[in-house]
């Protein structure tokens, strides 16, 4: 599909709506790819961008890592985690999309933008957005969990947004422990603060993570940070 305008300007007339209608960025750029024919902007970035290595990515994970994946809105966090789901789908794992975000359309719709087909791997993926989903729920989810098995969760820094759930740090200590006791892989969908300028790096890193609340970014095993089709892989040290 051709796009109307390059994608920088497209981004120009999404900051411009944004400032008119006085909407977020992320629902502005959503507009504009509307506009251009796609369901939202990271459908868009993910046509124009060029292909990530994501089988070169997931053969760096290991069972028991725990992967946190951060980008600013429409830069493709979301089709990153799926691809590594697909990678992981095609290695004979089952992957888990656990959201407190998204609607199961939503998530399924995404596949043919990542050029995988749902079908193929309809008994591998199940899809879950239970408002419900915190570090427990996930755990109880995945007891029974084959050792490879992958679990995305869309997002962090909603997991504690609720009150009556333990608080974030706690919950991520939950997950690793039992990531590394069951041998499953989890990979945390991460917001980057809006602070961010990529004017100053050209992709942000483990300083950019926003932070709503208290956590120790060192419990991440491997980082991928996204930023306009530029990937940058980082392990723990």
């Amino acid at each position: 599909m051709r796009l109307s305008a390059p994608v920088y300007h497209l981004k120009r007339k999404a900051r411009l709506l944004s400032r008119q209608q006085n909407i977020p960025l992320h629902a502005a750029l959503d507009r504009i790819a509307a506009g251009e024919g796609f369901q939202g902007w990271s459908l868009l970035a993910a046509r124009t961008r060029t292909a990530v290595p994501v089988s070169e990515l997931y053969s760096r994970l290991s069972s028991g890592d725990l992967v946190l994946i951060g980008a600013r809105p429409g830069h493709g966090k979301t089709l990153m985690s799926l691809r590594l789901a697909v990678e992981a789908m095609k290695s004979g794992n089952r992957s888990v999309f656990f959201t407190l975000e998204d609607t199961e359309k939503v998530v399924l719709d995404r596949f043919p933008a990542i050029g995988a087909d749902h079908a193929e791997f309809a008994d591998l993926f199940e899809f879950d957005n239970s408002d419900a989903i915190s570090a427990d729920y996930i755990v109880d989810r995945l007891g029974q969990a084959s050792r490879g098995t992958l679990a995305v969760v869309d997002f962090l820094q909603l997991l504690d947004q609720k009150r009556e759930k333990p608080e974030l740090m706690i919950q991520v200590q939950t997950l690793k422990a039992f990531a590394r006791a069951r041998g499953v892989i989890v990979v945390f969908i991460s917001q980057i603060d809006r602070s961010y300028d990529p004017a100053l790096k050209p992709v942000p890193d483990l300083s950019d993570v926003r932070l709503p609340n208290p956590l120790d970014l060192s419990l991440f095993d491997k980082m991928v940070f996204l930023n306009n089709g530029q990937v940058q892989f980082k392990a723990a040290s």
